[in-house]
């Protein structure tokens, strides 16, 4: 099993910055990947983006420039910086952990506001 805890979330203006972290624990394999994913009310959950455990990054289009994640090996932590937020980027935001199974947090609410 493999717990993930998410912090970070939370209200901003447009343009502003907010940093999403993520905290795995438990059966943690050392080959891994976690992402972040988000879910915008009436919509389906879609990835935002995603980092393994070599460094190789992944970022949807709507992100990109924006956004930056990264990770501490070591901490098995995941990190988020999201910069120049949109309210489109409102939703709430999942982490994800993937390897020989999948696990996924309970989710941070980021509200933008116009």
């Amino acid at each position: 099993q493999v717990q993930l805890v998410e912090s970070g979330g939370g209200l901003v203006q447009a343009g502003g910055s907010l940093r999403l972290s993520c905290a795995a624990s438990g059966s943690i394999f050392s080959i891994n990947v976690m992402g972040w994913y988000r879910q915008a009310p009436g919509k389906q959950r879609e990835l935002v983006a995603r980092i393994t455990s070599g460094g190789n990054t992944t970022y949807a289009d709507f992100v990109k420039g924006r956004f930056t994640i990264s990770r501490d090996n070591a901490a098995n932590t995941v990190y988020l910086q999201m910069n120049s937020l949109k309210p489109d980027d409102t939703g709430v935001y999942y982490c994800n952990y993937r390897a020989t199974r999948e696990y996924w947090g309970l989710g941070t609410q980021v509200t933008v506001s116009s």
